[in-house]
């Protein structure tokens, strides 16, 4: 099957170098500079610098080159998800997205915005503990790939496995977004620990509450709690809140130093996907019922309206309560 991969970014380009070890592969970005190095120096160094990219990886800026794709890969920012599917060729190609988020103003998750641009397209979800440079390595990861459609689900697994990329199928296709859009949030407020010196206690009782807030928010949406105690989820919350690897964590260590939310988001040439999540997250707990502390309290540094000091005082305010709510 041939895969097309739509996003010329650090993960777009690892997971064509994925693809392409199993067959044909086609990569479309917007930067012409970017289809330039993969088609004629076989690397991206403007987001993968000094990783060897596949020869038979073929880069182009013309969507109508999808045309041809048995699936494709949408690896673009959650939040230019939309405009981005809007200049593709419209078919009924399975759609396998791997963007984590989601979209402001309407509160979709990226399948549900996938079903109303593409009604008829068959939708999977590629999600799980990644950080692009290892995966264009070749170094071992495992990845939940979750679809509805049982058969369609085993033929792209079969298709992107490799023996250092290991892809678990599931089909709660919901709950494998829903682990992957909260852990960007929560990295964000792990950094924040990091970055203020809160030690190492304070940061591992963030990743249990947080947790339990992505479990909440999870079961009032549909997801399945082993979903979300699987890769997707908790495998993804661990790597994400514990690296400066990660845009998220990286940003929160920022925050959590002084520096303001506006000058550390200008100065990024890659998107730290919690940032836009924070605000539209708390807005769908809230719509939902759900009670997510950590997550406002990310909110409300992002927005300025409050600082990390005045946060954390908030955060260790609030009343005790049973762990298992």
């Amino acid at each position: 099957m041939k895969l097309g991969i739509v996003g010329g970014g650090a993960w777009g380009t690892a997971l064509a170098q994925v693809a392409a070890a199993g067959g044909p592969v086609t990569l479309w970005a917007r930067s012409a500079e970017v289809v330039d190095a993969i088609n004629r120096g076989h690397a991206n160094p403007a987001y993968l610098p000094d990783i060897p990219l596949s020869r038979t990886i073929r880069a182009t800026t013309d969507a109508a080159d999808l045309a041809d794709c048995g699936a494709l890969l949408l690896v673009t920012p959650a939040q230019h998800l939309r405009g981005v599917m809007a200049s593709l060729p419209v078919t009924s190609q399975p759609l396998i997205l791997c963007s984590k988020g989601i979209e402001a103003g309407t509160r979709l998750l990226m399948s549900e915005l996938a079903a109303e641009l593409r009604p008829g397209a068959p939708i999977a979800v590629l999600s799980g503990p990644t950080f692009a440079h290892e995966v264009a390595k070749g170094l071992p990861t495992a990845v939940t790939l979750a679809c509805a459609d049982e058969a369609l689900g085993r033929a792209l697994a079969m298709r992107l496995a490799r023996p250092g990329f290991r892809p678990y199928r599931s089909d709660d296709v919901l709950g494998a977004e829903i682990g992957g859009a909260v852990k960007n949030v929560l990295a964000i407020a792990c950094g924040v620990v990091a970055g203020r010196g809160l030690g190492q206690n304070a940061a591992a009782a963030l990743i249990a509450r947080g947790f339990a807030e992505m479990r909440r928010f999870g079961h009032a949406r549909g997801a399945r709690a082993e979903t979300l105690a699987g890769l997707s989820g908790l495998g993804d919350l661990v790597l994400t809140c514990s690296s400066t690897s990660s845009r998220n964590f990286s940003l929160g260590l920022g925050l959590g130093r002084g520096e303001s939310a506006g000058a550390l988001l200008s100065n990024r040439r890659t998107v730290a996907e919690g940032a836009a999540t924070a605000p539209v997250l708390a807005e769908a707990a809230r719509a939902a019922g759900v009670e997510m502390p950590i997550v406002e309290a990310v909110r409300d540094l992002l927005a300025g309206v409050a600082g990390v000091d005045a946060v954390v005082e908030r955060l260790l305010a609030r009343p005790i309560g049973d762990e298992a709510r």
